[in-house]
């Protein structure tokens, strides 16, 4: 298996920390943007897309800031994570997402993700 190396990638969004929140913290937030169903469990989430059942374990969260999950059946040592940043002299709201992808899956998962964030932006509307 090839190692996996981290990544970051900042989206600009027009949307209040708290509201951003909801859409990356709750089943039916990350229901309208990220997966096709979302169901959570024992801090246990479950995403499907297309009758594919993923699950990931929650590692961390903090209200209106950050969530860390981690796929299952991924080496312990990779996550992925979703953090709102606010710039507290423009109070302008970035999302900050960070994951881990093999060189030749690197393209493929930044794209995943700008298509992902681009739909969450067109469903809050920002």
């Amino acid at each position: 298996m090839s190692e996996k190396n981290k990544f970051n990638i900042e989206y600009e969004i027009k949307s209040s920390p708290r509201i951003l929140y909801g859409f990356l913290s709750e089943p039916n937030g990350l229901t309208q943007w990220f997966a096709d169903d979302v169901s959570v469990k024992d801090q246990v989430f479950t995403f499907t897309w297309d009758d594919e059942q993923q699950k990931a374990k929650l590692l961390a969260i903090k209200e209106n800031k950050l969530v860390r999950f981690r796929w299952i059946d991924d080496d312990p040592s990779y996550y992925f994570e979703m953090e709102i940043i606010q710039d507290e002299l423009t109070n302008d709201v970035a999302l900050s997402i960070t994951d881990f992808a093999t060189d030749d899956t690197l393209i493929e998962r930044k794209a995943i993700w700008n298509n992902q964030v681009d739909y969450l932006i067109s469903v809050l509307g920002a």
